[in-house]
């Protein structure tokens, strides 16, 4: 596997860290568990990096999990948008690596992301094997949906992703509206797109088992027993949209000083995650609540590992996801799995993640106050719609496996090597 901009060792929530880490990582996990050894190439960020980390040992009757940290470019100071000079440096790493190995050691290139498939293009061709790649994100996808003040992607990365899916053998899809969007949008044949819906770890995160877990849950979070609580999970950025759930909470204030709604809810948003893009995030988001008045209500915290991550899922009310654009959205499908109802935005990938009105609530658009409307109608709703949409949250989560997307995916490669043997590339 290639993953260039972001290894599956980072922290998801901050930087350029996100769902992707958790994808590549818990994939690559259940291949392994199914006999297939990993190896996934990723650009070294640090000087005290190892070359090589071993996530999953060998083991009689199943597979491995290696990390390779390849040197393109500095390992610091560089952003997302400067990475296409260092494709070349990093694709030239990647097959210096494998000059050392036994000719046929690869079977299959698995690329992650744009960056990722234009270093695969070449990695495959030059050994002779296929080339699987996911988008996790499309440019013309997040241009046509984006936030006020988001910058645009640029063109170059538009012809990267057109070179990447003409040249893959098999493209891969997180939903079904993905593969549409990769043939409607980006004229992939569609005998080539896969839909393989990603999964969540169904043991780390699930419900709490009882009123008084959660008491003491909250208890151990310092958070009262008895007030609402919203919790955002995810990258401090326009895209993720954090800033439409301060602003809601904001009209939420202004109904209650209003007296224009009744026994309007005063929730606690906690935000789990760190800047993206710009330094700044954080501080920006900060001084918005303070111009809404709600400073008080909003707890900024640092993101951090899915052990700790879940505690706080459980102790929510809600999970709020109101992104501009999602390709799936796993932030919801683990809140789900904890047993917390979701309230998404009506985007992308999150219509299929969340059944609405079963396992959560989705929201048309990113007005403040359509949103302030549906979180208060939910955290004022009477305990057993709050406890059947909770309920219908596990339920739902259930459905999505990692074991699966791994199954899924090793159909995936099969149907790659089938493809490059009758010289069906591309």
């Amino acid at each position: 596997m290639l993953a260039v901009h972001t290894s599956p060792l980072e922290q998801p929530g901050t930087g350029d860290a996100g769902g992707m880490n958790v994808y590549v990582a818990r994939l690559a996990a259940a291949l392994a568990q199914r006999g297939t050894d990993v190896e996934i190439f990723t650009r070294r960020t640090a000087s005290t990096q190892d070359d090589t980390v071993t996530v999953v040992a060998p083991r009689p009757g199943g597979g491995s999990v290696l990390v390779r940290h390849v040197t393109a470019g500095p390992f610091e100071g560089l952003d997302k948008s400067d990475l296409p000079a260092q494709m070349c440096a990093f694709s030239a790493g990647v097959l210096r690596v494998a000059a050392r190995l036994d000719p046929h050691w690869y079977d299959v290139v698995h690329s992650h992301y744009w960056l990722s498939g234009q270093s695969g293009w070449l990695v495959a061709d030059r050994w002779g094997v296929p080339l699987v790649h996911s988008m996790h994100t499309m440019a013309l996808v997040k241009n046509a949906n984006l936030a006020d003040g988001d910058e645009p992607e640029p063109m170059y990365r538009v012809i990267g992703e057109e070179q990447v899916v003409d040249e893959a053998d098999v493209l891969v899809a997180s939903t079904q509206e993905e593969a549409d969007d990769l043939v409607i949008a980006y004229g992939a044949g569609r005998d080539r797109v896969l839909v393989a819906p990603p999964g969540v770890d169904l043991d780390t995160f699930r419900p709490v088992g009882s009123p008084q877990e959660r008491a003491g849950l909250r208890r151990s979070l310092g958070i009262d027993r008895d007030r609402p609580v919203v919790v955002f999970a995810g990258r401090l950025q326009p895209l993720k949209g954090p800033d439409v759930l301060v602003r809601a909470l904001g009209e939420l204030g202004r109904r209650a000083v209003a007296g224009t709604a009744p026994s309007v809810v005063r929730p606690l948003l906690v935000v789990l995650g760190g800047p993206s893009g710009r330094p700044t995030a954080r501080d920006e988001l900060r001084a918005l609540a303070w111009q809404e008045g709600v400073l008080d209500d909003v707890r900024l915290l640092e993101p951090m590992a899915h052990d700790r991550l879940v505690d706080w899922f459980r102790a929510a009310d809600l999970v709020a996801v109101p992104s501009h654009s999602e390709s799936f959205g796993l932030v919801a499908l683990e809140a789900q799995a904890a047993g917390t109802p979701v309230v998404a935005a009506a985007v992308g990938g999150l219509r299929t993640v969340v059944d609405d009105g079963v396992s959560g609530v989705l929201v048309p658009g990113h007005d403040a106050s359509r949103w302030a409307r549906t979180l208060d109608d939910l955290l004022r709703a009477d305990p057993q719609r709050r406890a059947t949409l909770a309920k219908g949250a596990r339920a739902q989560a259930e459905r999505f496996t990692w074991g699966a997307t791994a199954d899924r995916m090793l159909s995936a490669y099969r149907d790659a090597r089938a493809r490059t043997a009758r010289g069906g590339a591309g």
